[in-house]
């Protein structure tokens, strides 16, 4: 497994290129002190993941993850910063990040969290590529989302979010479960990003459509369901 660390704090590289060939010693761990020696490595070699610091020298981290996902959408990023706010997490996942973890972290849980990435990127089994509800339908693979045969451009994570509701359609999905199963991280009562990206995916999939398909349950959470069907 290749993996990819852009970060120009010598201390902090350290410790996570060490980390991580201490617990992947099959693995190789590139490291790249700025944004252009991070770009010339992700144009040579194919990464499985790829993590990327915020606040680097020569460019803003959030630029960059917009550029590789232009390029590689499918190459899983995840975003350091010192910035933890919702709408700091809201900037890194409408950048294309699929995950995002504030500084000072426990390694443990990078390490847990490449691994679920690393694991979500592998290609889906034949057959299991199409998922359809009424007249909505996803493809794992060319990541195309359409409704009523019109194409509906997602963001990585409102295609993930999507994709998790597919795939658990019919069944309330709380929001901890969510936070968990898409974001990979414990759900935190004093944000709203998940209503946030609700709403994001609500307005694209429903709002020009009689029939809606992505439903809240008050006190409960989200469910993705045609009410039609009885």
């Amino acid at each position: 497994m290749y993996l990819l660390l852009i970060e120009d704090d010598e201390r902090v590289a350290d410790l996570i290129q060490r980390g991580l060939s201490e617990q992947e010693q099959e693995s190789v761990i590139d490291l790249a002190p700025d944004v252009a020696t991070g770009r010339h490595l992700v144009h040579t070699k194919e990464y499985a993941v790829i993590i990327i610091d915020i606040m680097l020298p020569d460019g803003n981290g959030l630029e960059f993850c917009k550029s590789i996902k232009a390029m590689k959408p499918d190459v899983p990023v995840i975003m350091l910063t010192a910035l933890g706010t919702t709408d700091d997490k809201l900037g890194g996942f409408d950048a294309g990040a699929d995950d995002y973890l504030v500084k000072p972290f426990d390694f443990r849980e990078l390490y847990a969290r490449i691994k679920v990435l690393a694991r979500r990127n592998k290609p889906a089994a034949p057959g299991q590529d199409i998922l359809r509800i009424a007249d909505l339908e996803l493809n794992r693979s060319s990541k195309i989302v359409k409704r009523s045969g019109k194409v509906i451009d997602l963001t990585p994570k409102e295609f993930r979010l999507l994709l998790y509701m597919l795939e658990n359609h019919d069944r309330i999905l709380s929001r901890a479960e969510i936070a968990e199963k898409v974001w990979d991280t414990t759900f935190d009562t004093g944000t709203n990003f998940i209503d946030v990206y609700m709403n994001y995916l609500r307005k694209k999939i429903d709002k020009d459509f009689t029939v809606k398909l992505i439903h809240t349950r008050p006190g409960m959470g989200f469910i993705c369901k045609d009410e039609t069907v009885v």
